[in-house]
């Protein structure tokens, strides 16, 4: 796993002023260095700056980048590339047998072992459509000497890729911080930015990085860059059609492809672990991994997550019925593994909170993830790899806003239904300004509009497919820019199997009476999981518990303190938006953990977290 950056003008002759290119892409490199401390490098020709730092887990003594090839007398290919391809090895197998489609090649050798490689041999022969035969989390960027530049995103969006234009410049990053290394890129901060920031964060609209003309590279999507300009090609979206297959072979089918999606991505040159909650989702992935570990006499090293003290100050509510501790330890002893109870003190988990916005870039989902940061980065000190169990919710339909019927209608995104939290410290003429009501509105009806449709489903099938493309282009994007920020901030590469293309293409069109197998919450994996024997029952049929959050009053009373003092402060960027009156109220009445304003964690205290966020992030980019 690594980071890329790069430019891009067919009109410009780079090599002019070679030195200073060259230390441009150095910068944008240095940016970035954390997603790979093992390795960097540059490529600079007439019209192109490529940069890329590397994290060594596949070839780990060959695989240097940008790669580059040439052939005949004009005509150079380069690569840099973040990600893993989990059917490499058949892949590099067929490219062995075949020669490149114009027959202006010897048969394809290889000179690695690195799925970079695979990639960059399998666009000779094939040319940029070759992406569609990747299996993998991806985003890269291909010059062609004589057919301009391909800048290329995975199909679900697992790995980031963000990109601006100025004239004919084309700039692009594995993060928004290496854009603005660039001399033409400045963080511009306007009025659609707090919009973002207000009415939809910690998400963010697709396509869209927050930053005024910073753009992203859709999942699913490549951009080609020529002459002609910037096109933009999608190359796989998600289509509505019947399913056709019955409940024992829906069972059959799924059961298959989560297995295999656990196994493929197992492809490591480096030790591998897992995150386990004590969930299903989480369990089942250490459990397949642990159990094809031991077909070789190895173990797997499996991590979970709590705060300290939450044995004493824990909460039961709707949302988070029981702890972890319980389940994980009926798990490890389940599967064996080798397994480290991590927990994070409230003091690291305030401090965490800037470094989050950091490592995003933007303000982000507070506490939840200055904690996974923190772990992650004790995670890093032992292991390169980590498989997790995100996405399982938003494909198998485990969020309440799949089975209460307030939010499957509510009309809006179902994680934000009230956006009066989202408002309430905002100064009025700050407040009407932005007008977050109506910028919300058109974004969500935008999204729905798009949502791809099958003729002849019922109004309540109709709505949870809604749902469904919401969760995917939205509530799970978010939760996989969460993962990758916070754990390629240490260089740590996280891997999420739920998340194959070949589950979430298949699961989109099974109907909901088969996800709800048997009138329960993701009965569908459930059953499936039945069928792969890896769990036992107490785990199996656990109620869904979402990743811990902390209990601890001494948290909440160290967020008044610092938000107090911010108001004390008016030099401080966020008084240009909030109310200080306003705010002191806030900060004296009681926080409720029980009806969050974003998602299922993200509540009172959560909120004066974010408007912390908020401000530091002002500060870095203004």
């Amino acid at each position: 796993m690594c980071g890329i950056s790069g430019f891009y003008n067919p009109y410009m002759n780079f090599l002019k002023d070679e030195s200073y290119w060259r230390h441009t892409l150095k910068k944008m490199n240095s940016s970035i260095s954390h997603r790979g401390p093992d390795d960097t490098g540059e490529f600079l020709a007439r019209n192109c700056g490529l940069g890329h730092v590397r994290l060594s887990i596949i070839d780990l003594f060959t695989g240097h980048q940008p790669m580059i090839k040439s052939w005949g007398h004009h005509r150079t290919v380069a690569i840099v590339y973040n990600g893993e391809i989990y059917n490499m090895k058949q892949l590099k197998s067929e490219l062995l047998s075949e020669k490149c489609a114009d027959g202006s090649l010897e048969p394809i050798h290889f000179e690695t072992n690195s799925d970079t490689e695979v990639i960059l041999n399998g666009y000779i022969v094939h040319g940029i459509d070759y992406i569609k035969r990747l299996n993998g989390i991806f985003a890269f960027a291909i010059y062609d000497s004589l057919h301009g530049m391909y800048i290329v995103r995975d199909r679900v969006g697992v790995k980031p890729l963000f990109y601006t234009e100025t004239g004919n410049d084309i700039i692009f990053s594995s993060e928004i911080k290496g854009l603005f290394e660039h001399p033409s890129v400045n963080p511009v901060i306007d009025i659609n930015s707090l919009r973002s920031v207000f009415g939809l964060g910690p998400a963010k609209q697709q396509g869209r990085g927050v930053f005024k003309n910073v753009r992203e590279v859709l999942p699913g999507h490549y951009l080609k860059v020529t002459t002609a300009g910037v096109e933009d090609i999608t190359y796989w979206q998600l289509v509505s059609r019947p399913h056709e297959d019955n409940i024992e072979k829906t069972i059959e089918t799924t059961a298959y492809l989560v297995e295999d999606a656990i196994k493929l991505q197992m492809l490591a040159d480096t030790p591998i672990c897992a995150f386990m909650s004590g969930g299903i989702d989480s369990s089942i992935v250490s459990a397949i991994c642990a159990r094809e570990l031991a077909k070789d006499d190895k173990t797997l090293t499996t991590y979970s997550f709590d705060f300290e003290d939450n044995n004493i100050f824990f909460k039961s509510n709707d949302v988070q019925p029981t702890e972890d501790r319980p389940f994980v330890d009926i798990m490890k002893e389940h599967i064996k593994s080798e397994h480290v109870y991590l927990e994070c003190p409230y003091e690291l988990l305030f401090d965490y909170l800037y470094d989050t916005v950091r490592a995003r870039d933007l303000p982000c989902m507070t506490d939840v993830e200055s904690s996974l940061l923190y772990f992650c980065s004790l995670v890093a000190d032992k292991h390169k790899v980590v498989l997790t169990g995100e996405c399982a919710d938003e494909i198998f339909g485990g969020y309440p806003w799949f089975h209460r019927a307030d939010l499957l209608y509510c009309d809006t995104f179902p994680w934000s239904k009230d956006l009066s939290p989202r408002t309430m410290l905002l100064r009025d003429d700050v407040k009407q300004e932005l007008d977050i009501p109506r910028y919300v509105r058109q974004i969500y009806d935008q999204s729905i509009a798009s949502t791809p449709r099958l003729i002849g489903e019922s109004q309540e099938d109709a709505a949870r497919r809604e749902v469904s493309y919401l969760n995917l282009t939205w509530f799970m994007t978010t939760l996989l820019d969460r993962m990758d920020r916070t754990s390629m901030y240490s260089g740590l590469e996280a891997r999420v199997p739920f998340a194959d293309h070949r589950i979430v293409e298949y699961l989109w069109n099974v109907p909901w009476s088969m996800k709800y197998h048997n009138n329960t919450v993701k009965g569908l994996l459930r059953s499936a999981t039945e069928r792969m024997n890896v769990l036992p029952d107490d785990v199996l049929y656990r109620r869904k518990s979402p990743y811990p959050k902390t209990y601890h009053p001494g948290y909440e009373k160290l967020l008044g303190q610092h938000f107090s003092e911010l108001l004390c402060s008016p030099n401080e960027p966020i008084h240009q938006l909030i109310d200080k009156n306003k705010a002191e109220q806030f900060i004296k009445s009681e926080k409720d953990y029980g009806k969050p304003w974003y998602g299922q964690l993200m509540a009172g205290p959560q909120l004066i977290a974010y408007i912390l966020q908020v401000n530091y992030w002002m500060k870095m980019w203004t």
